[in-house]
């Protein structure tokens, strides 16, 4: 029983670090996507709709600040 409780503990305590983990990189994407649209609400709805697109398109981490920069400076202004 005093392995069980052991590995139990184990994997419940590696699988929080992971989701924890996972959620800051998550926020750290969101919090650099809603940097680059400044105070406009129009354009942080663009950078977070390029955030998914970015996304969906499986662009490497190292690569991103790159790529929403680009897709911020393609933004139209009005």
């Amino acid at each position: 029983m005093d392995y069980f409780i052991i590995v139990v503990t184990t994997v419940a305590g590696l699988y929080f670090h992971w989701w924890l983990y996972v959620r800051i990189k998550r926020w750290m994407d969101r919090d650099l996507a809603l940097a680059l649209a400044g105070k406009d609400e129009q354009k942080k709805a663009f950078m977070l709709e390029q955030l998914a697109s970015a996304q969906a398109q499986k662009i490497k981490r190292r690569d991103l600040p790159q790529w929403l920069e680009a897709a911020a400076a393609g933004y139209p202004d009005r």
